[in-house]
């Protein structure tokens, strides 16, 4: 479980492709602090485990259905990737609770920026919309947010400068 609070910014050291399946490398520091092999990290709010670390890298495999159903196939070297570590009951929850565990992919449509907001607009397909709520939370790219309009196309979330990395 997560929070949706992304805790660093990594990037995509190496990737070495199967068949139909992909091992991520990703360079890293912070939630490198007692990290050991077999724990889950969000990448891009996705649960991955630690299949391997060094001292500011980790890996983690990627499965075919995990690449069909999200976009971490389309990664490329340098990358930038969002990254949060697994909760603790002990630490304060911020954020919402996300399992990591992918419904589905959007499109994001629209970017306009009003005053210290910025709006982004995704369309989404309806299998996906039919859980999406008005107020209810929704976690993009590994990042908690709050649903702020919806219909049946698409759904809109609102990004504070801090959100959005523009601080």
């Amino acid at each position: 479980m997560f929070t949706g609070i992304v805790e660093e910014i990594g990037t995509i050291k190496e990737i070495i492709r199967g068949s139909k399946s992909v091992r991520l490398s990703i360079s890293c520091s912070r939630i490198m602090d007692d990290m050991k092999i077999g724990d889950s990290i969000a990448v891009n709010g996705i649960c991955l485990t630690v299949t391997d670390m060094g001292g500011s890298w980790f890996t983690a495999d990627v499965m075919p259905e995990t690449l069909r159903n999200t976009g971490l196939g389309k990664l490329s070297i340098s990358g930038r990737v969002n990254l949060e570590r697994a909760l603790r009951l002990s630490d304060r929850l911020g954020g919402h609770i996300v399992t990591g565990h992918i419904d589905g992919t959007g499109t994001v449509t629209s970017r306009v920026e009003e005053d210290n907001a910025i709006w982004l607009t995704i369309e989404a397909p309806k299998n996906i919309l039919k859980y999406i709520v008005m107020k209810g939370s929704v976690a993009l790219d590994g990042t908690s947010l709050t649903v702020a309009y919806v219909d049946d196309r698409c759904f809109k979330v609102s990004l504070i400068p801090h959100t959005a990395g523009e601080r």
